[in-house]
């Protein structure tokens, strides 16, 4: 769809939301000259501050409800990745003829650039990207980072150019979105695969499904990255269009192309089967084996796509870590009080209990629990019971899904260490925390859960840790 086409049209945001997906794609709706209408089932108290940046432009407002009549009379719906793809009010609008777009949909048929990468998986996607980002800047300043990332793609637009360098990071549900259309980025990633969202999808491969749509649609001389060592992701490669790169820990098989560790450093593969040491794994400045994972997923998305070596160097040795994910928030009588809010799984949970050993902890204070989203927790349990993973204490929060991780618990025999909650009041909880820390400890803030009840998004739930930490 081309820019022109938007002006004059009955365009439908669904879901305005409180981060800037929402927001940015209303603006850019009224810039285009488009007649347009933001619904949301939220009310004007919660969506506040969005409401304070469109005052004054030209929108219609439908709050509190979703109404059929809307959704029959527009020309093209932009929805929210939150909306099921099943939503009523989506099929009354494509049966009325209407196209249905995702804010990332729509970037992507507006970007000039040639050199899209795009990123997904379930964990390390958001780190991946911003190391491909990283990366990227090293060799092109003006590259770009966007997807889903809390801000709106749409904004960049006038930056990028025919040989502007995008990296995207891309999750399940605007995956979706690009589905409908049936477009794909010519390069493309996948982290790893694991349960999540299990409450939006019927089962796993329905979930595996929606990832699926980031290579799905690409041409002959495309680019997909798989994890080797991930079950279900290595099945991607059975029907990618186009060409098929690895990233592993340990060597890959021969005939494989890709990147992966050898001898301590980062060695890349080409399909002719040459082989180029990138550089020593002492380049990546981030704790963890899934961070050694998201590098290696980096290195052979960008190599793939003709990055140069000395850019990527560049791009892994400058690259500090992302906030709200093992976020060293601060350092307090010996205690350090780390923020992993977007561990909102079980996996993503395990996964920095076992990045933390690399730190060396006397002992780690966790805060988790919250608000389901139908994964099991027996995993999480066991790794809190593992006396490798030091976890001396577990403070929980009040959430629909906190009884279920108790009760995985008690069955792996984590229950015996201290346990206090579930509480609904988190300055408690964080106070807690630190009086059951001593110095060497680690305060741990991640959930392994979803933060709906107590918080907005995970995003808040983060940003109140690091309010209260600060003022211990």
């Amino acid at each position: 769809m081309a820019a022109l086409e938007l002006k004059g049209k009955r365009a439908l945001v669904m879901g305005l939301g409180l981060h800037d997906g929402g927001l940015g794609v209303t603006k850019f709706l009224i810039a285009q000259g488009a007649d347009v209408t933001v619904t949301d089932l939220r009310s004007a108290e919660i969506l506040k501050p969005s409401l304070e940046a469109l005052q004054g432009l030209p929108v219609k407002l439908v709050l509190g409800v979703h109404r059929e009549e809307d959704f029959r009379q527009a020309q093209i719906v932009i929805k929210n990745p939150a909306v099921p793809r099943e939503s009523r009010f989506l099929e009354i609008a494509r049966q009325a003829g209407a196209a249905i777009e995702m804010e990332l949909s729509l970037f992507f048929q507006l970007c000039r650039s040639k050199l899209i990468l795009g990123i997904t998986g379930t964990r390390g996607k958001t780190t991946t990207t911003l190391l491909v980002g990283s990366i990227l800047k090293a060799w092109r300043p003006d590259a770009v980072v966007a997807g889903n990332l809390r801000v709106s793609a749409l904004n960049k637009l006038d930056e990028i150019g025919p040989d502007t360098p995008v990296a995207l990071e891309m999750s399940s549900w605007q995956l979706e979105g690009f589905g409908e259309r049936g477009i794909s980025p010519r390069y493309a990633a996948v982290t790893n695969m694991s349960p999540d969202h299990l409450n939006r999808y019927r089962n796993m491969a329905d979930y595996a499904n929606a990832k699926r749509e980031i290579y799905r649609h690409q041409r002959t001389d495309g680019l997909l990255v798989l994890n080797a060592a991930d079950p279900m992701v290595s099945t991607f490669a059975e029907d990618a269009p186009g060409k098929v790169a690895w990233f592993a820990a340990q060597p890959l098989t021969k005939g494989q192309a890709g990147a992966f560790v050898r001898d301590g450093n980062f060695i890349w593969r080409d399909w002719a089967g040459n082989e180029e040491e990138v550089g020593p794994l002492s380049l990546l400045k981030l704790p963890g084996q899934h961070n050694l994972l998201n590098a290696l997923t980096a290195i052979a998305l960008t190599k793939g796509a003709g990055v140069p070596t000395e850019a990527i160097r560049q791009g892994l040795e400058s690259f500090t870590g992302v906030s709200d994910r093992l976020e060293l928030v601060r350092e307090l009588d010996g205690v350090r009080y780390i923020n992993d809010t977007t561990s909102t799984s079980p996996a993503a949970t395990v996964a920095a209990l076992e990045a933390l050993q690399e730190t060396n902890p006397s002992g780690i204070v966790l805060i988790a629990g919250g608000a389901d989203k139908n994964l099991e927790f027996g995993p999480m349990a066991t790794a809190i019971a593992n006396p490798q993973n030091k976890v001396k204490a577990v403070i929980l929060l009040k959430g629909s899904a906190t009884a279920r991780l108790q009760a995985a618990m008690e069955a792996a025999g984590a229950d015996q260490k201290f346990v206090e909650g579930p509480l609904d009041n988190f300055e408690e909880a964080i106070r807690f925390a630190q009086s059951k820390a001593k110095a060497a400890d680690v305060v741990l803030l991640s959930p392994g859960c979803a933060s709906f009840g107590l918080f907005t998004h995970e995003f808040e739930r983060g940003q109140r840790f690091r309010e209260i930490v600060h003022k211990l």
